[in-house]
Formats: C-alpha cells, structure tokens, sequence
C-alpha cells in the first residue's frame, strides 16, 4: 500500500480550511483516510499551520511520502519559526 500525506479540503464555499491527512494513494482527496495529523487554515491575516511533528516523523520514517503542496507549506513554515528567533 502507497501511502501519501496530503491535504483534505473541508469548510464553506469561498471559506476553505485543509486538514493535513495520511491515506492510501488510491483514495480521493477528501476521502477516507489513515490518520489526521495536522490543519492548514490560508484565510487569516497570518495563515495557520498545525502540524503534529513526531506523527510526521513516524510516517515519513515507514515510507509515507508527501506531497508537493504539504513539503512546500512545511519548509515555509520552518523558515518562518527560524526568521522569528
């Protein structure tokens, strides 16, 4: 089984949040998935980004790839974390 950590819409219309989701490749994107381990929240003044780091250690560490859109929303939030110290 191929298993990719992604993003899953869900909120209203022209009010959108993701949440940062493990699944199964085959599955839609906002399908059933394996575990939640993070949101992304783009509409505030300063977007939000939670991500629970050891749960994404755990799954890139046993094969989990990520993808494109939540390695680039990672790196920029580390480089944020890093420019505020």
């Amino acid at each position: 089984m191929a298993v990719r950590i992604r993003m899953k819409r869900f909120g209203a219309k022209n009010r959108q949040q993701w949440r940062i989701v493990v699944s199964d490749a085959k599955m839609p994107r906002d399908g059933r998935f394996i575990e939640e381990i993070g949101y992304y929240d783009p509409l505030p003044r300063e977007e939000k980004l939670e991500v629970k780091k050891e749960r994404l250690d755990y799954w890139v560490k046993n094969g989990a790839q990520m993808s494109v859109a939540v390695r680039s929303l990672i790196k920029r939030s580390e480089k944020k974390k890093r420019a505020k110290t």
